[in-house]
């Protein structure tokens, strides 16, 4: 039950933000009362919202462009944007495929390079669109390299649309297939044929189910998407997400689902050759195990498993396909104490025995070992260029004749943009191939990496660039973090990092718990009940910086987006009085009503639910929204929204500005909460002119409160 009364509002010359209604609506929630002031803003069919909205663009936009060093802060982001990248190849039959950026280009081109050498565009979404408002969200070349599946979607929707091309000649072979956001594809040999992923049409579902019930469908290319043969996915929660692949001999399909982001898999596997046109499949794992497992089918005919199975940082197993349950599985690879097994490929150097290639983390730097596939035993180390992150490992196909020896590395670091190094087994050397096209050299940025104890006394590694080795002086400090959902926070290159060292600041990132730098106990010792932890990790690293020197309360600044945007929340809301500056992009805000909106209740396992009475109490203790206190002296709050986000509604941002904007008695002239909306972007990717406008905003906003002098 609810009680709505309309509570006086401040004099409008009391305070420059605009008047903001703010009703007493309280809920009963299972014995607590939840006040919920500005519900309100939830709905954007209520014209309050828009008009709200509009006045909140026009406060935004009055401060943020009277910001010094906007020029100087959009120069610099536009130059270390400039720098573009490039991808490793994915081969197939001769042909490499891989994306490009270069220094003048908005998104990457995908290019394919055939076997004489002859480099082409295969797509460019610019070309699609010259408005920039649609992207390449994923795509996958055929076995024989002649076609290429390919998903675009517009407005940052994320809603893909699913594409064929014919690779030789650039015509359309088929498409738009819609309802294919999150689709992976699974190539049968010849190409004709494909496994995918499509949601159910929206008229067959519950209204606020659209968003969910998918489904693993066989595909002919050319033919109606409504021909489609259902294979999998009828019976199973609505919340299910699947990924689908097949043997490269066509012979095994394998089918991996989990609900929502749940870390616990379930995976199936089917016999193609004994099938049928609808395949028998045969479950090897249930999501009821609580175990995380990827499972294929290699080259040498055997079943490779890597697996959290008995092994919190993963282990690789193996089976034969025929017999793939985990009680016939062999450990080829034990877990190791002190790392994380990321990936495995299959490297065939011709001249030698095949041997596999196994990427682990080790406190979130990469490493890369090779194994020998029959006994596990480590044969050898691939030198890699420093402390950085690989973002792919390629070998040649069976299908490729050149090449055999080579091993193509995606590779990155905090100053690296995107780019491509080579392993050669021969000369047991490592070197680099291509580097992103507008790669220039760069001030002389300190990376270190540090460690520190967390209020229960947990070791947390973090990261800190610096322009000098070690603190000659208290600096501006820019920290940020993620800390959920299993997701590592890896060296990887980042303009704003840079931007604001070069400007003589501090950048730190700590790797929190409920990430997943440590493993899958790491995870969990930051999820549900225990996400306390990841902000007593946060507010630890930031203690860290400050009592070594490196910066002061007054100096500090924090930025997240999304699961990060909470941390930033809480932690402001957490410990006002050790950031002064807050940046909170497309953020979780409302943590008693996040599952009611968009993809929320997909992360109830990450969180828990305000439906279970245990669960609404974690989630109260924390929740930034509801824990707000009047006449508290809040940092400067620049909430940043996207109104396409089809992940994260923009109405907990409102929500939380709003009730700042009434709590705050720190002076607005000095401590402003503001909130920057744009239209026609979503959560994920954006062109370079986009970037470049939305950091320029964050920069100048941290910058001014920290005083870091840009120009």
């Amino acid at each position: 039950m609810s009680d709505v009364q309309p509570v006086p509002q401040p004099h409008p010359a009391a305070r420059p933000y605009p008047d903001t209604e703010r009703a007493e609506t309280v809920e009963s929630l299972h014995g607590h009362r939840v006040a919920d002031p500005y519900r309100w803003l939830e709905d954007t069919e209520d014209p309050r919202t828009p008009a709200w909205s509009r006045a909140q663009d026009e406060l935004a936009r009055g401060r943020l462009d009277a910001l010094p060093g906007r020029e100087t802060a959009a120069d610099s982001m536009r130059s270390l944007l400039q720098a573009g990248s490039v991808s490793a190849p994915v081969w197939r039959a001769g042909r490499a495929f891989f994306t490009r950026r270069a220094p003048e280009q908005e998104f990457p081109v995908l290019y394919v390079r055939d076997s004489d050498g002859t480099e082409r565009t295969l797509l460019d979404v610019t070309d699609l669109d010259p408005s920039g408002l649609t992207t390449l969200d994923r795509w996958s070349a055929s076995l024989e390299g002649d076609r290429l599946a390919y998903q675009v979607s517009a407005g940052g929707d994320e809603e893909s649309l699913l594409y064929v091309l014919d690779v030789a000649g650039g015509e359309l072979l088929d498409g738009p297939i819609d309802r294919c956001r999150y689709s992976s594809i699974g190539w049968l040999p010849g190409g004709d044929e494909f496994f995918y992923i499509r949601r159910l049409p929206p008229e067959s579902v519950p209204e606020d189910e659209q968003q969910f019930h998918r489904r693993v469908w066989r595909h002919r290319v050319g033919t109606s998407p409504d021909e489609d043969l259902l294979i999998h996915g009828a019976g199973l929660h609505h919340t299910f997400f699947f990924d689908a692949s097949v043997s490269r001999d066509g012979r095994w399909l394998l089918i991996h689902g989990s609900p929502g982001t749940a870390r616990r898999d379930s995976v199936w596997i089917a016999d193609l050759s004994r099938s049928g046109t609808v395949p028998r499949l045969h479950r090897i794992l249930d999501t009821s195990e609580e175990v995380r497992a990827s499972a294929w089918v290699e080259r040498d005919g055997r079943m490779y498993v890597q697996t959290t199975l008995n092994a919190a940082r993963w282990r690789l197993c193996v089976a034969d396909p025929e017999h793939p349950d985990p009680a016939n599985w062999t450990e080829l690879i034990a877990e190791d104490s002190d790392s994380v097994l990321e990936a495995v490929r299959w490297f065939d150097p011709g001249d030698e025995a095949p041997r596999l290639v196994v990427l682990r983390t080790r406190h979130a730097v990469s490493e890369v070992t090779l194994h020998d596939p029959a006994t596990g035993t480590r044969t050898g180390t691939v030198p890699l260029p420093g402390t950085g992150q690989v973002t792919a490992l390629t070998t040649v196909d069976e299908h490729t004749g050149t090449d055999r020896d080579r091993l193509w590395i995606g590779w990155t670091d905090f100053t690296t943009p995107p780019c491509v190094h080579c392993y050669s087994q021969a000369a047991g050397r490592t070197a680099l191939v291509e580097q992103a096209p507008g790669t220039r050299d760069s001030t002389a940025v300190y990376t270190r990496q540090v460690s520190y104890a967390s209020a229960d006394g947990t070791t947390v590694r973090m990261f800190v660039l610096s322009p000098t080795p070690d603190p000659d002086a208290t600096r501006p400090a820019l920290m940020t973090g993620y800390g959920g959902f299993s997701l590592p926070m890896e060296p990887g290159y980042s303009p704003t990092a840079l931007a604001w060292v070069t400007a003589g600041g501090v950048w730190a990132l700590p790797c929190l718990r409920g990430g997943g730098e440590e493993g899958e106990h790491w995870h969990r010792a930051g999820m549900r009940e225990s996400k306390q932890n990841v902000f007593d990790d946060f507010h630890a690293a930031a203690e860290h910086l400050v009592t070594h020197g490196w910066t002061t309360p007054e100096q500090l600044a924090i930025t997240g987006g999304s699961n990060g945007g909470l941390l930033v929340g809480a932690a402001l809301t957490q410990r006002p009085d050790l950031y002064r500056a807050v940046v909170c992009s497309a953020p979780l805000l409302d943590m008693v009503r996040y599952e009611n909106f968009l993809l929320g209740r997909l992360w109830s396992e990450e969180y828990g639910s305000a439906d279970d009475p245990e669960e609404l109490g974690w989630l109260l203790s924390y929740s930034p929204y509801h824990n707000v206190r009047e006449r508290t002296d809040y940092p400067s709050v620049l909430f940043t929204v996207f109104e396409s986000d089809t992940r994260v509604d923009p109405g907990h941002a409102r929500k939380m500005c709003a009730a700042l904007q009434h709590a705050t008695a720190s002076d607005p002239n000095k401590r402003p909460i503001l909130l920057r909306r744009e239209t026609e972007v979503g959560h994920s990717a954006r062109s370079v002119s986009r970037t470049v406008g939305l950091a320029t905003d964050q920069l100048t906003f941290l910058a001014e409160a920290t005083g870091l002098p840009l120009e």
